[in-house]
């Protein structure tokens, strides 16, 4: 099913040090000189966001693999549909309509989304940020990207790593009716939906980190242990990249 997608991934190969290292010295650069926002308006962070988006379907493993990177990176961990529940769970008028709109396998407006996921990054003291399941969508993407640069000032804000995992759609389906989390999507009907909508939507946003030399492919298949073995070495190497250039 995403056969075609690893074939446009970038790749870890004896070059990726050089070319993280580019990354970080653009990322550094855009730390500084950061104009002061005005009066009234949230002011940006000392320091640029590094932010990391982690796609992948339904089931897909990217939340297991969230906490591991947490834990031995130091990310804050945002995830687009913990945010999301949290909002149902609230009660509000937003949660309504993002609950009768998840149970239609549909994708929540940008806006609602993009804007619970600021609010978490404005409250968050930390500026290395793992973004989990989003953006779903071109529409998503771009939102995101031009809120980003509001906030922070500058013109052209994008994620520093977009990470793919990469899954069979029956292993994604049979983990999903496994993991008995009690989500109100966790559900046969709606996981064939919510499989649908993200071959059809968030292929194309795949595809365009892909183009940028920005999407890193983790084959999603393998015990926790060993799918992370697939992801330590691209956050290991900004890691040397950081202290380097510090």
């Amino acid at each position: 099913m995403w056969r075609r997608v690893a074939l446009l991934s970038s790749s870890i190969s004896s070059s990726f040090l050089a070319q993280t290292a580019s990354r970080l010295n653009t990322w550094e650069s855009l730390t500084t000189g950061i104009a002061q926002q005005a009066k009234g308006v949230i002011a940006p962070k000392e320091k640029t966001p590094f932010i990391t988006f982690v796609l992948g379907g339904p089931g897909s493993g990217k939340g297991t693999q969230c906490i591991k990177i947490v834990e031995t990176f130091g990310f804050a961990h945002l995830s687009a549909g913990d945010l999301l529940r949290r909002e149902i769970a609230s009660k509000s008028a937003d949660g309504a309509m993002i609950l009768n709109t998840i149970k239609e396998g549909k994708i929540v407006p940008s806006q609602v989304t993009v804007k619970l996921i600021q609010k978490e990054m404005e409250l968050s003291d930390n500026h290395k940020f793992l973004i989990d399941g989003f953006p779903r969508t071109e529409e998503n993407r771009v939102s995101f990207e031009q809120i980003l640069s509001e906030w922070q000032s500058q013109i052209g804000v994008e994620p520093n790593v977009v990470l793919f995992f990469d899954c069979p759609e029956e292993e994604m389906v049979k983990r999903v009716l496994n993991r008995n989390e009690g989500r109100v999507d966790d559900n046969l009907e709606t996981i064939k939906k919510r499989l649908t909508v993200f071959q059809a939507l968030s292929l194309p946003v795949i595809n365009y980190y892909s183009e940028k030399g920005k999407l890193y492919t983790i084959k999603a298949i393998g015990t926790e242990d060993e799918i992370f073995e697939q992801v330590r070495p691209i956050f290991a190497a900004f890691e040397v990249c950081s202290q380097t250039v510090g």
